[in-house]
């Protein structure tokens, strides 16, 4: 199980493109700030920035990034909430206490 999970976040590492120039825009990003701009322009509904960030990187590389950053988002607020993630994350969704 172990091996299959590493080859699959080897895949995902390996298909974020190599970094360009080290310029502004010219360098290409890495998942994560493709994650972290791509939530924040959802959270704006800004379409464009959206797209853009999309861009960045491939889905699957963005999918895993925006995975990453719900995770550690929800236990930020739980640590701040003194609450269980659990409870955290069904609260932000609108379900009702399990």
């Amino acid at each position: 199980m172990f091996g299959r999970l590493r080859k699959s976040f080897a895949g995902v590492v390996s298909s974020v493109r190599a970094e360009g120039g080290s310029s502004g825009h010219d360098r290409a990003h890495n998942l994560f700030e493709a994650a972290a701009a791509y939530v924040s322009a959802c959270a704006e509904d800004d379409q464009e920035r959206m797209d853009e960030a999309a861009s960045w990187v491939s889905p699957e590389a963005l999918s895993f990034g925006v995975s990453e950053l719900a995770c550690r988002a929800v236990i930020a607020l739980a640590r701040e909430r003194d609450e269980s993630p659990r409870a955290v994350a069904r609260a932000l969704l609108g379900l009702p206490a399990a």
